[in-house]
């Protein structure tokens, strides 16, 4: 009876997460049903609505071109990034979403070099390129710098998630010298894949090695991480610290 009476606990005020400072989110798998992201366009939707939410204003979408599980090409993505804008059109949505790739490194992609073909780009000349979890390929050196011969940017995805360099630190900085761009993914700033990953994060962080922070935004619960006080907090530090080129997409 007398609990009638108690003060009412206060509630916790509702915290406001922008990542307005990044602004262009240049690493998603937001397309519809190419790649182990998004598999359909009306979850694209709902992702692009959430993170726009969140600050974002522009994306670009760099679906996977992995010849063994998403042989990927210039149409499959260009289709389904017509599919993906048509529903925003429906949805009465107006934001800028282009369409790019995320290139696995291997002797495919080094035969896409000798020949010539002509390479989806983040931004002017700027390429997304990962490699392997499990071990880097032997001809890594020889492709970026045949990268940057052909007139391209790489950009290497997510280097604080290759577990094998997180003992050889040095070879970060030799990615820079090469003429390679870095991109973390934000959600290795707050542990979301693994202590060692976090740490290696903030390594480039604290380095000012990272250049582009990126989602890599596969699904809703990379969207509920995200949604952290703290990595905001890591964001803006980041930014504060790193010369940042989100913006400049």
């Amino acid at each position: 009876m007398f609990g009638l009476f108690k003060k009412k606990k206060e509630e916790t005020p509702a915290v406001n997460i922008d990542y307005g400072l990044l602004g262009v989110d240049m690493h998603s798998h937001l397309l519809p049903g190419i790649d182990d992201g998004s598999p359909d366009a009306a979850t694209s939707v709902s992702h692009i609505k959430k993170m726009m939410q969140l600050g974002y204003r522009k994306f670009i979408s760099t679906p996977h071109i992995y010849p063994d599980l998403y042989p990927n090409t210039r149409e499959t993505i260009t289709a389904a990034h017509q599919q993906l804008m048509k529903k925003l059109k429906e949805e009465h949505i107006d934001v800028e979403v282009h369409a790019a790739a995320e290139y696995f490194i291997d002797d495919l992609f080094a035969d896409r070099l000798v020949n010539n073909e002509q390479l989806l780009t983040l931004h002017k000349n700027l390429v997304l390129v990962e490699i392997s979890f499990m071990q880097p390929p032997p001809n890594l050196k020889d492709v970026i710098f045949e990268l940057i011969v052909k007139g391209y940017q790489p950009v290497l995805a997510h280097p604080e998630r290759y577990n094998f360099y997180h003992t050889r630190k040095e070879v970060y900085e030799r990615f820079k010298d090469q003429g390679c761009l870095l991109q973390i993914n934000l959600l290795s700033l707050s542990g979301y894949y693994g202590k060692s990953v976090q740490d290696t994060a903030h390594y480039l962080v604290q380095h000012q090695l990272v250049d582009l922070i990126g989602t890599d935004l596969h699904h809703q619960r990379h969207l509920e991480a995200m949604q952290h006080p703290q990595l905001v907090a890591d964001v803006q530090r980041a930014a504060e610290i790193n010369q940042l080129l989100n913006a400049t997409l």
